[in-house]
């Protein structure tokens, strides 16, 4: 977890300044500057209306009596791809704008649904473990 998270906080940076440079060299500084301020501006406003229309989900599911699993997975990634956002680069900024798409992800949703599903074991599905008292 540890190489990992380092690879994350030393990797990610780099290739994102070696992106910021080469199409900084490209376009311009200017145009650069304006297209990662453009889509933090664009992804804050994603996040916010895909967060809502996921609280809204999470509410009919529990007035129906339903579990928001699908919901709250799609909460979690929206958060992330919220946090993304909001480090400067472009790399990271697609992978927000990547998260913010409904359709995409459900895509990525699927994939973590099915990580959470091989970490957590169930021992026996058919029972169910409960206390009961007689009523006289």
């Amino acid at each position: 977890m540890f190489l990992r998270l380092l690879l994350l906080f030393t990797v990610v940076p780099l290739i994102e300044l070696f992106l910021l440079i080469k199409i900084g060299g490209v376009i311009g500084v200017v145009p650069t500057i304006a297209i990662v301020i453009g889509t933090g501006v664009l992804g804050a406003g994603l996040a916010r209306w895909q967060g809502l229309a996921v609280l809204r989900r999470i509410n009919d599911d529990m007035t129906a009596g339903r579990l928001p699993t699908d919901a709250l997975i799609d909460g979690l990634l929206i958060l992330v791809a919220a946090a993304v956002l909001l480090t400067p680069g472009l790399l990271t900024d697609t992978l927000g704008l990547v998260l913010l798409v409904p359709a995409s992800r459900a895509v990525v949703r699927k994939a973590v649904a099915a990580g959470i599903a091989r970490r957590v074991q169930v021992k026996d599905p058919d029972v169910i473990d409960a206390e009961w008292f007689r009523e006289e």
